[in-house]
């Protein structure tokens, strides 16, 4: 399981959460200046890099809030969320990569078999 911490409500499942694709996607200056490929570039042209990188998230199964997060997109590790309309935080800011900040898996049935005790330990 993972867990997604909600800058408004915490901690809270995966299965709550909805991706909304990259953060921070400037809407242009001038929307009457743009050609067709102009508004194709702005609506459907998105980066897809691997590794930290700003995405929009909303909290659908609890206070139904958009915030932003930085996530490993090889290691699905997320590094921080905040806020949306904050800016994004600088590698700096971030805590170290041993400390789960915001997202924490826990062991699935096949990690923890079941022991002869019947599962007691």
């Amino acid at each position: 399981m993972l867990l997604i911490d909600c800058p408004h409500c915490g901690p809270r499942n995966e299965t709550e959460f909805h991706y909304g694709g990259q953060a921070h996607i400037a809407y242009p200056e001038d929307p009457h200046a743009l050609d067709d490929r102009g508004w194709a570039e702005y609506l459907f042209y998105r980066d897809n890099p691997k590794g930290m990188f700003a995405e929009r998230w909303q909290h659908g199964g609890g206070c139904r809030k958009w915030f932003n997060a930085l996530r490993d997109t090889h290691s699905y590790e997320f590094a921080a969320t905040y806020p949306a309309g904050s800016p994004r935080p600088d590698a700096g800011e971030l805590p170290d990569p041993g400390h789960r900040n915001s997202t924490q898996t826990t062991p699935s049935a096949q990690d923890n078999p079941p022991t002869d005790d019947g599962g007691h330990q």
